[in-house]
Order: structure tokens, then sequence, then C-alpha cells
């Protein structure tokens, strides 16, 4: 098929179909968007899912795998857990084991992280002067992975016309399905 029989298409649709099309393809995305949201909501995390960007977990985790993450606030840090922490000034969070806990008198608790391919801890990824992390910088801890599920949305970010390419085949996907 090629793109001008798709928009011949397009032309033969009387504007009630059109419509139809157009509301069905702003229910997908507002399911997604509410899925995405009870998500939030269920696991205590802003950012329930996130795709590992880098090497640097290996080999626990590998560049485009999918984590799961929780966040609850009741769970206590431990040392050799996988966190997934966002640092002041960094808009992409930073996936990391634990590596040491510095707990205070007043129940205030910071840890260190590493990654398990790094060779040392993440002093020089935190915002300067900051030496731990604490509660208020964690985003989840990982609870499960898809081994490299993620690697279509590296894809996407790494080749913007890829992303336009794939968003506009399920746009005219969404528009030319008549069911």
């Amino acid at each position: 098929m090629d793109v001008a029989t798709l928009f011949d298409d397009v032309k033969r649709m009387n504007k009630r179909q059109f419509f139809y099309q157009v509301l069905s393809f702003g229910m997908i995305v507002s399911s997604a968007l509410m899925i995405w949201k009870g998500l939030m909501v269920v696991t205590g995390s802003e950012s329930p899912i996130v795709v590992v960007l880098s090497g640097s977990m290996e080999p626990a985790f590998h560049r485009g795998d999918l984590l799961f993450l929780t966040n609850y606030p009741e769970e206590p840090v431990r040392v050799g857990e996988i966190v997934v922490f966002k640092v002041e000034g960094r808009d992409i969070p930073i996936v990391h084991r634990v590596l040491k806990l510095h707990e205070k008198n007043n129940s205030t608790v910071k840890f260190l992280t590493k990654g398990d391919n790094n060779s040392v801890d993440d002093r020089g990824l935190y915002a300067p002067g900051q030496l731990w992390l604490t509660k208020k910088d964690l985003v989840g801890r990982a609870r499960g992975f898809l081994p490299y599920v993620g690697m279509v949305t590296i894809l996407m970010n790494e080749y913007p016309k890829f992303k336009c390419a794939v968003l506009a085949c399920l746009a005219l996907y969404v528009l030319m399905h008549r069911e």
C-alpha cells in the first residue's frame, strides 16, 4: 500500500468516520496516561518503569533493559539493593547499587551508590558538595526487569526521525483502521 492510496482512503472517509478515528486515537493516548498514573499510585514511584541507558550496571542489567520500580516510604534502604535516583541538576535518573549506608541517631539514613561496572563510587555524579543520597533523591527500587525491551525507547531518543516515523505509522494505522 503506497502513500497515495492512504491519502485517497482518508479523502473517501466521511467526516463522521474521520472524527471517530481521531476520537479512538485520543482514547488510546488517554488510556495509556491513566495506566501510567495508576502505576504511579500503586508503586509509590514517580516513575514506575525506567530504561537502563548505560552499561554501568553490567552484568546485572544491560543497556536497554526495562526496570520495574517501587518506592514505598516505609521500606528501609539496604546495602546491595539496586536503586534508581535523581540528582539535582540532572534530568535523567541513574540506576546503581547501594554501596554504603550512613545512619544517624535521629533515624535519618544516607546512602552511597556505585555502578557494578564502575571502578569508583558515584560521588562524582552527585550535585556539587553532595556526598550522600537521601530518600528524597530516590525514584525507586528495582523489583523486576525485562531484558532489552527498552531498546526501542533508546532508539527513539537517539534517532528523532525514527521516533517521528514510528509515531506517524501508529497514527496512520489508527486513522485507517475502520473497526
